[in-house]
């Protein structure tokens, strides 16, 4: 991860993420659904799915 502090909802997925650590998380914003690291690749994989980025620049978008 980036060496900025995590916000507030990245603290809470990396939160729920060490309590299951062997499920896909979810997480609603807007209208949308979001995976991040490990779970966005899994999912993209198993579904067909293209990532996509907020910052393509990112070590870990």
């Amino acid at each position: 991860m980036s060496s900025r502090p995590p916000t507030p909802m990245m603290q809470r997925y990396l939160e729920v993420k060490a309590q299951n650590p062997d499920s896909l998380l979810l997480f609603r914003m807007g209208d949308f659904y979001e995976l991040f690291y490990e779970d966005a690749q899994i999912a993209a994989k198993v579904l067909g799915l293209t990532l996509t980025s907020r910052d393509k620049g990112s070590p870990n978008p």
